[in-house]
């Protein structure tokens, strides 16, 4: 028996794979359970589940990507729903397990890869942030928001979500007019336009992407906005002047964690001394872990999810209090579901806009991105710091009060100029 059907034989239980070999051998793996999805995979050449056992962390998803092994029922989404779903994080190990030698290679690779000096940062931020402005208007929302929405119902609408999760954001902040604030990687401009609409507060957006910042300041030229919501083309670290508040929104992950430390001084020294910031970053439930070599390879160069106890420990020593933590489990799964299904619905504009094999990467991506937050280790983590323990209220009611009050109709967010 071939080493992937070991494998499959061993991870699949509920559910069924049928798998077709190059040599017209078929092998059939599970039973079919109901809620567990029924896949039908061929591989097209014979050293394709060989190249998989080799390297699974790279393997799979480059013979999707190359045509090597083709998904003949059911679509990417439902094979990697099919193997996390037989093996969800808290009743196990996700994945092919590595040798000892591959994984100390992989960790010592991966980590050096992050470690994002300021000159690197700005290439890997080019490498994913400066694609074409099509491809994210086909699968984002309308204020196109990439990162993971809020919803007070799984049933919402991509863009209700997104308007959600900048109410909840922005209510952690407690901001009032002429509040002094600073965007860390600000994207296209929307959170920073959504924190002036709203309150009043006055906004700097920074970001590595020239693609981002030149969408981000014609939207605030074109609300007329632009004297209180501004953008710069600057790394975090060579941020000056003071602010009353910060927030940093899917950024984090770009930082390395041999960063972290000089993340949170650089945050710490900018603001005033009654000073709020609010983090939003993925992060792991477990603890420290690796990025795998194909998203650090094809999607996020440098990037990596941490652990809360990293996020915890590298700000430990600063005197810089973590006030308010919250864990988001499934957001971000919804969130890659919708972006999902819009991806696939536009698969003949993606494949104009650049080929068949950019369109399987990035289907493969939102695919595993969305399934490693229903059934693996990723989740959401939204952390409140503040120099002072006096400046915020001692309980979450502010929270809620403020996240009802801006959930309301109010003005539309600024539309992005095409």
């Amino acid at each position: 028996m071939a080493l992937i059907d070991l494998f499959l034989a061993k991870r699949v239980k509920r559910g069924t794979l049928t798998l077709h070999h190059a040599d017209g051998k078929t092998r059939t793996f599970g039973t079919a359970t109901p809620g567990f999805p029924d896949i039908v995979l061929r591989f097209t050449d014979a050293g394709a589940a060989a190249a998989i056992v080799r390297d699974p962390g790279i393997g799979a998803g480059e013979a999707y990507m190359n045509g090597r092994m083709v998904i003949e029922q059911g679509d990417a989404r439902d094979l990697v729903k099919l193997l996390m779903k037989n093996d969800p994080w808290e009743a196990g190990q996700n994945g092919l397990a590595a040798s000892p030698l591959r994984r100390a290679v992989q960790a010592v690779t991966l980590r050096f890869g992050r470690v994002n000096m300021a000159r690197q940062s700005k290439r890997n931020v080019a490498h994913h942030y400066d694609l074409s402005d099509r491809l994210y208007d086909l699968f984002l929302d309308a204020d196109r928001q990439y990162s993971c929405a809020y919803f007070t119902d799984p049933a919402n609408s991509l863009e209700q979500a997104q308007d959600d999760k900048k109410a909840h954001i922005a209510a952690k902040l407690a901001l009032a007019p002429g509040t002094r604030v600073l965007d860390i990687g600000c994207g296209w401009g929307g959170m920073a336009l959504y924190l002036h609409q709203q309150t009043g507060a006055e906004v700097l957006g920074v970001t590595l992407s020239e693609e981002q910042l030149k969408v981000a300041r014609e939207r605030a030229d074109a609300a007329g906005v632009a004297d209180k919501v501004k953008f710069e083309l600057i790394d975090y670290r060579h941020v000056t002047g003071k602010f009353d508040r910060i927030v940093s929104v899917g950024m984090f992950e770009h930082v390395g964690p041999a960063n972290y430390t000089t993340f949170f001084r650089q945050c710490r020294d900018l603001l005033t001394d009654d000073g709020v910031m609010l983090l939003h970053t993925i992060g792991r439930a477990g603890g420290p872990g690796v990025t795998d070599s194909w998203t650090a390879k094809y999607i996020f160069p440098g990037g990596y999810n941490p652990a809360l106890s990293e996020i915890v420990a590298a700000n430990e020593g600063l005197r810089f209090m973590i006030t308010d933590i919250e864990v988001l489990r499934l957001h971000y799964g919804y969130t890659l579901d919708q972006w999902y299904d819009r991806v696939v619905a536009a698969r003949d504009e993606i494949i104009a806009l650049y080929d068949e094999r950019f369109y399987r990467m990035w289907q493969f991506y939102l695919a595993g991105a969305g399934q490693s937050f229903h059934y693996g280790s990723m989740v959401n983590y939204q952390v409140q710091f503040a120099k002072n323990r006096h400046v915020l209220p001692i309980t979450r009611d502010y929270m809620l009060e403020g996240e009802r009050a801006m959930r309301s109709p109010t003005v539309a967010p600024a539309a992005l100029v095409a």
